[in-house]
């Protein structure tokens, strides 16, 4: 199966240039063929943007958790501060590291399910489109929200469908250029 833009494992460059032209031999031109093969993939899509969601919601979840500990004066933190302190530095960091692994746990679950929904639309309508964020929004945002019940699910759907959507547009809107 050929892609657009992408050399078959032992063919030559396109318009007859070959592979010595391009300081390629034939194995590497067959890695890098299938490199980019299984980089494309929706399962490879939907793995790496839910690790990546996982690390971004781990370092979210950390900042957020140590933001926690910023006042003395509620009842939790009136607590922990008469402990001494390196009981309060052992409870601060296990409780920093439980948000932190749920954050990520959740971070991930959407990306995964962000991704891999978006890329099982694009190549069932074969194109790539603002259509295809927003019914991968929707579609995310009402399996996330269906435990919730139907209005929140709906809400999800809608939601998620107009951030996604907005931010898509947004990266793919040309910038201004810098006089």
């Amino acid at each position: 199966m050929a892609f657009p833009g992408m050399t078959p494992p032992m063919g030559g460059m396109p318009g007859g240039s070959g592979n010595d032209a391009q300081g390629l031999s034939n194995q590497d031109m067959a890695l890098l063929y299938y490199s980019r093969l299984a980089a494309e993939s929706c399962a490879s899509k939907t793995v790496m943007s839910g690790v990546a969601g996982f690390g971004m919601g781990a370092i979210f979840g950390l900042f957020m958790s140590s933001m926690s500990y910023d006042s003395p004066m509620t009842p939790q933190n009136q607590q922990i501060a008469d402990l001494p302190l390196r009981q309060q530095v052992r409870y601060g960091l296990k409780d920093m590291g439980s948000r932190s692994l749920s954050a990520g746990k959740n971070f991930g679950i959407v990306g995964a399910l962000f991704a891999g929904i978006e890329c099982c639309i694009e190549g069932f309508r074969a194109k790539n489109d603002l259509k295809n964020i927003a019914a991968a929004g929707c579609l995310s945002g009402g399996i996330l929200g269906a435990r919730a019940g139907p209005y929140a699910a709906c809400a999800g759907c809608v939601g998620f469908s107009a951030f996604s959507t907005a931010i898509d547009w947004y990266m793919l809107s040309p910038s201004e250029p810098d006089d």
